[in-house]
């Protein structure tokens, strides 16, 4: 289970965050911010729970997969936000709140977008760009694999 991969790269294993929930836990911490290298990780409670916050990793300028391109062929220059991890995809931060985001809002690089349910840890994802949605690629509550498409945005926009 150690060596398991948690979508938060080597740095911060799963045995890590559990490590570190337990040392939150036990120190009554209210939050924990850790970086290393380019990876980082909040740690946050919410109640009683423990949130972790993970940033989505950089965006990149890519080609969306055969099935999206008959759907809608996206501007060449749209950058797609992926997903970080596998897990369950939420557009709002519970269901009966507003969406984080819709076609046409504008995001900056520490909007958050979304949320990613792993394991029942959830994960705000932050769109680590700048642009205005111009699609979103996946449906709520619906499971997401990593490196999937969650979003397309147009810098220019």
């Amino acid at each position: 289970m150690a060596n398991e991969p948690s979508g938060l790269g080597e740095a911060f294993d799963l045995k890590s965050l559990r490590q570190l929930v337990k040392l939150m836990n036990e120190n009554d911490l209210a939050e924990l911010d850790l970086r290393s290298g380019t990876q980082r990780i909040r740690l946050r409670k919410r109640g009683n729970e423990v949130v972790p916050v993970v940033p989505a990793p950089a965006a990149v300028h890519a080609s969306p997969p055969a099935a999206a391109r008959a759907a809608a062929e996206p501007a060449a220059n749209v950058i797609e936000i992926k997903s970080p991890m596998l897990g369950t995809f939420y557009r709002a931060a519970s269901p009966d709140a507003e969406p984080f985001i819709q076609v046409g809002s504008h995001v900056d690089s520490d909007t958050v977008v979304c949320i990613i349910e792993a394991m029942k840890v959830f994960n705000e994802i932050t769109a680590d760009c700048r642009g205005k949605i111009v699609a979103v690629a996946v449906e709520n509550a619906q499971p997401v694999e990593f490196g999937q498409v969650l979003f397309r945005v147009d810098p220019t926009g």
